[in-house]
């Protein structure tokens, strides 16, 4: 088998290494071959977030005795190949959680119809959200033709629909506008286009390079549209939420110090600009109006609201949010098909340095 790693000091930095799997199934394991995942903006998130937030726990690198490479988790479908479990037959597919590798084994706890969660000591700690795993054959109305949409849509909505309902059962703290940072991200489409559905919702303005001005003017959800060049055109007068997607901080500086005592919250979500900082922790250290910045962790929000409605009703609110923004993809996303770990490698160099087309969507198929 192949795995990709990346160097935990230095994410632009990877290798692939090639293993021997021989090791036999433990009794209740399950063996899956991963068919395909995808990589986006988020993952890179993953990576620069991976010691502060816990990312590179979930899959640990193999031959990496000095600790120094990590395994970025990715989102995305396998097969299972081999099980010693009653529950969890050969050929079965899987939506879930994956290292950017061919194989990996997992110990089913908590097995239902519909899904299971992995239950190895490693990440038992770990969010239970990104422990667990999709039952394709169990799930109503299943299209596998939305594979491609799902893995590249499902993490980055979930998060949007986070927001987007923290936001309005705080009635928004009485914002008059929501800035969104880094308005091309597929994450921030996502929020903005939530909003755009909720009468109640402030205005919504997008902030973006000038070179992905025209594309983000194109997808109809934004009331304005600012470019990081003309920060001065953002209105200082009014209560102002930040929902922070790229974690530059000249930007976040620029904002902060604008609108003073009218930031009334910055939610700090991903890192899309990470080189132009270090991690969320010294995000929250360089705000200027620290008292008002948070690290928006959406796992938590979701545990919340598994609790406050249930899993059905969980399923239910977050299933019509996720099916709306994966019906307007189709207007703007292109996806692009990586064929295999090796021809991945320059693709991950381009995603990492921040050369991607924002109406672009990235699949890495592995070999059948």
């Amino acid at each position: 088998m192949k795995e990709f790693q990346t160097l935990k000091s230095d994410i632009t930095q990877s290798r692939i290494i090639s293993i021997n799997l021989e090791k036999d199934l433990a009794e209740n394991e399950i063996l899956v071959k991963i068919e395909k995942f995808s990589f986006t903006a988020n993952n890179v998130t993953y990576g620069v977030a991976g010691e502060t937030i816990g990312y590179w726990q979930f899959f640990p690198a193999s031959e990496n005795t000095d600790d120094k490479w990590g395994c970025i988790p990715m989102w995305g479908f396998a097969k299972i190949i081999d099980s010693k479990n009653n529950d969890l037959k050969v050929g079965e597919r899987l939506f879930g959680y994956f290292p950017p590798s061919n194989i990996l084994s997992l110990s089913p706890i908590k097995v239902n119809a519909q899904s299971f969660s992995d239950g190895k000591k490693h990440r038992a700690e770990l969010p239970p959200v990104y422990n667990n795993y999709i039952r394709l054959s169990g799930e109503e109305n299943y299209d596998d033709s939305m594979d491609h949409i799902r893995a590249l849509l499902f993490p980055l909505h979930i998060t949007a629909f986070c927001l987007c309902d923290a936001l309005r059962d705080q009635s928004y703290l009485g914002a008059d506008q929501v800035i969104i940072i880094s308005a091309s991200s597929k994450t921030a489409i996502g929020l903005a286009q939530g909003l755009a559905d909720e009468k109640a919702a402030p205005k919504i303005i997008g902030l973006t390079s000038s070179k992905n001005l025209e594309f983000v003017k194109s997808l109809g959800c934004y009331d304005e549209i600012i470019s990081y060049d003309e920060l001065e055109k953002v209105n200082k007068s009014i209560g102002s939420v930040i929902v922070d997607m790229a974690g530059n901080r000249e930007i976040l500086g620029t904002l902060h110090g604008a609108l003073g005592e009218k930031m009334l919250k910055c939610l700090t979500v991903g890192m899309t600009h990470w080189d132009n900082t270090t991690t969320a922790e010294d995000l929250l250290g360089q705000a200027m109006l620290r008292d008002r910045t948070e690290f928006f962790f959406a796992p938590a929000h979701i545990q919340k609201r598994i609790g406050d409605w249930g899993h059905e009703g969980y399923s239910k609110k977050t299933n019509e949010f996720m099916t709306n923004r994966a019906t307007q993809s189709k207007d703007w996303m292109k996806i692009k098909e990586i064929s295999g770990l090796d021809n991945f490698i320059e693709t991950y160099r381009e995603v990492v340095s921040g050369n991607i087309n924002p109406d672009e969507g990235i699949i890495v198929t592995l070999k059948k």
